[in-house]
């Protein structure tokens, strides 16, 4: 039984449960049903992030050079060169955390919006369980960017050694951030609002 059928509406800010109102009892925050435009917000920042996908992994993402020689290299360049200098696990950690990790969180947050959207009956736990897999495993998503980070500020030995951002590491930072805010605008609540009959007598 949600809260809603029995006329109480949560505030998003402390939590409280409260009769329609304008704003909350305790907090004074307003107070929703369902937050406002939820799926049409979280639709266009997807969208947006999809868009910063594209340049994030066919641009260059950083320039190593050595003794003032270097190629811009793109993720997956940047992947198969640490394969072939043989620091595979170091190549299975970045193809994760920047090309597994941001794909699944684009399919999964859009298959979540179109299940809500189309008002689909399909098991409300399956997609509260993707939901937060999806919020937790953004976190690893800057991992490169947090990388790129270190070694520019760290490594700059002059024309012996120095390593450059690129473009392609401002666009992958866009689909992390889009992302985090795509699912923080989600509203999970409607998750519960279109439910398999199964679910319901539970």
């Amino acid at each position: 039984m949600r809260a809603i059928d029995q006329g109480l509406w949560v505030c998003r800010e402390c939590h409280k449960l409260n009769t329609p109102s304008k704003s909350c009892s305790r907090c004074r925050a307003r107070l929703y049903p369902r937050f406002p435009k939820s799926l049409s917000r979280s639709w266009a920042l997807l969208l947006a992030a999809a868009i910063c996908y594209v340049p994030a992994n066919t641009l260059p993402i950083m320039t190593v050079s050595y003794f003032g020689k270097g190629e811009p290299s793109t993720i997956m360049s940047g992947v198969i060169d640490l394969v072939n200098n043989g620091m595979v696990p170091i190549a299975v950690v970045v193809f994760v955390a920047s090309i597994v990790v941001p794909t699944f969180k684009l399919i999964g947050l859009a298959w979540l919006l179109i299940s809500v959207q189309r008002q689909r009956a399909i098991r409300a736990r399956q997609r509260m369980f993707l939901f937060r897999f999806i919020q937790w495993i953004g976190r690893w998503s800057m991992l490169d960017i947090f990388v790129i980070s270190i070694l520019v500020t760290l490594v700059d030995f002059g024309n012996f050694a120095s390593v450059e951002a690129n473009p392609g590491a401002i666009a992958f930072a866009a689909v992390v951030i889009f992302t985090m805010l795509a699912a923080k605008t989600f509203d999970p609540r409607l998750i519960w609002d279109h439910t398999c009959p199964e679910e319901k007598d539970e």
